[in-house]
C-alpha cells in the first residue's frame, strides 16, 4: 500500500514539475488554443516566388505578434529602443531619415547607414556586409549588439514573459509555452516578410495607365538610360547591372565595390568572409522608394540623389577589388545635365505611396 501511495505521489510530482516553467507553473498554457491561420504572401506582378523557411511558416497570428515586437522597446536594455527606432519613419520607407549613423541606447553612434526595410523576403543575405543569412538571424543581432539595443536575450525574454499579454500571443502564434529568442526572431521575420513594395508610381503609370507622373517623357528617358550600357551605346547609366528591374526588386542582392574609395576604413564583406577579394564590397540596396531613404551608400556619405548620380557619372575610384561593372573609371559616363535629371526623375518614380502609407505596418501599440 505504501509503495502504491509513493508511486502516486511521485507521478503527481513529475506531472507537476513537467508542466511548470522555471519556478512558476504556467497554468494558462493551454495548447488546445493553438490553431494558427495560414497566411499567403500576395506578391506583386513580376515578382518571383518568395521562399518561406519550412520551420517558420507565415501565419496571421505570427505576423501580428511580429508587428508588435518590431515596435517593442523592452527589447532594449533601458526600454527606450525598438527595431523601429532605427527604421522609424514609415513615410520614409522605414529608414532613420536624414541620419548617416543611428545611435544606440548608450549614446554610441554606429558606423553604417540604417538600410530600409522593404522586400526583404526575397533577400538571401542581410546587413551591408551580408553577415546574416536569414531574416530570423538578422532579427537576433541588434538586441545584443553593444552599440545598439545592448541587452542579453535572457533579460529581454524575462520582460516579455512578465507581460501578461505576450505568453498568450506566443502560444497562439507558435504553440509554445515558453518564450525564447529564436521564436521572437521568427515572429519579427514573419512581419518583415509582409513589408512588400511593388506598386510604385512608375508601375502604376506603365501597367495601369494612371496619370501619376509629373513628367512622363523625362521618366521614360531616364528608364532608358538606366537600362543602357555605355560600352554598347553612346550614352548610358549602366544602372541595370546591379539594380535591374528584372523580378521587380531593383537590386541583384549581391555585393559590389562600386568605386567609393581607393583605400578602405570599412572593408565591408571582407570582414565576414575573411577574403581580401571582398574588400570594399557592400550589398546593393533596392532602388524602390529611393527618393525617401537619404542619405545614401553604406556610410550615408551622399545626402542627395544628385550626388549619387554624380559619383557614378565620374566613374568612381580605382582599387584592386573594384567591380568589373565599374568600367568607366577615369572616363565617366559623360551624362548631360538632362540625362542626370531624367535618371533622377525615373528613380523618384519608384516611390510607392501605398507602401509608405500602409496602416498594417504602423505601430499597433
Amino acid at each position: 500500500m505504501l509503495v502504491k501511495k509513493f508511486s502516486i505521489l511521485f507521478l503527481s510530482a513529475v506531472i507537476l514539475f513537467s508542466g511548470c516553467k522555471k519556478d512558476d507553473c504556467n497554468c494558462d498554457c493551454d495548447l488546445s488554443t493553438y490553431n494558427p491561420t495560414a497566411y499567403t504572401v500576395d506578391r506583386p506582378q513580376g515578382f518571383p516566388e518568395m521562399v518561406i523557411p519550412a520551420d517558420n511558416p507565415m501565419t496571421v497570428e505570427g505576423i501580428a505578434l511580429g508587428r508588435k515586437l518590431f515596435y517593442e522597446k523592452r527589447l532594449s536594455d533601458d526600454n527606450t529602443m525598438s527595431c523601429a527606432t532605427c527604421h522609424a519613419q514609415q513615410t520614409f520607407a522605414f529608414t532613420d531619415r536624414g541620419t548617416r549613423f543611428s545611435t544606440g541606447i548608450d549614446g554610441i553612434e554606429g558606423t553604417r547607414n540604417a538600410m530600409p526595410i522593404v522586400n526583404l523576403g526575397w533577400a538571401p543575405r542581410f546587413f551591408w556586409d551580408g553577415r546574416a543569412f536569414s531574416l530570423e538571424e538578422q532579427a537576433l543581432m541588434p538586441v545584443t549588439n553593444p552599440i545598439e539595443m545592448h541587452q542579453r536575450w535572457s533579460d529581454a525574454v524575462s520582460k516579455l514573459e512578465a507581460d501578461s499579454a505576450y505568453p498568450q500571443l506566443f502560444l497562439k502564434a507558435f504553440g509554445v509555452c515558453e518564450i525564447d529568442s529564436l521564436v521572437v526572431a521568427k515572429a519579427i521575420a514573419q512581419f518583415e516578410r509582409t513589408m512588400i513594395s511593388g506598386n510604385s508610381l512608375f508601375e502604376r503609370y506603365v501597367n495601369n495607365n494612371e496619370n501619376v507622373l509629373p513628367d512622363p517623357t523625362s521618366v521614360l528617358s531616364g528608364f532608358s538610360l538606366f537600362n543602357r550600357d555605355k560600352t554598347i551605346t553612346l550614352s548610358g547609366g549602366d544602372c541595370f547591372h546591379c539594380h535591374g528591374a528584372s523580378g521587380g526588386l531593383f537590386t541583384d542582392n549581391a555585393f559590389h565595390n562600386n568605386g567609393l574609395d581607393s583605400a578602405f576604413t570599412d572593408v565591408g564583406l571582407e570582414a565576414v568572409t575573411g577574403s581580401p577579394n571582398d574588400r570594399g564590397k557592400f550589398k546593393s540596396p533596392t532602388l524602390r522608394n529611393i527618393e525617401l531613404t537619404a542619405p545614401y551608400m553604406h556610410d550615408g556619405r551622399f545626402a542627395t540623389l544628385e550626388e549619387v548620380i554624380e559619383h557614378y557619372n565620374s566613374g568612381g575610384h580605382a582599387s584592386p577589388t573594384l567591380d568589373p561593372l565599374m568600367k568607366n573609371v577615369g572616363v565617366g559616363l559623360e551624362l548631360s545635365q538632362q540625362d542626370k535629371t531624367d535618371l533622377i526623375n525615373f528613380l523618384k518614380s519608384l516611390t510607392d505611396m501605398d507602401y509608405v502609407n500602409n496602416p498594417q505596418f504602423s505601430d499597433p501599440h
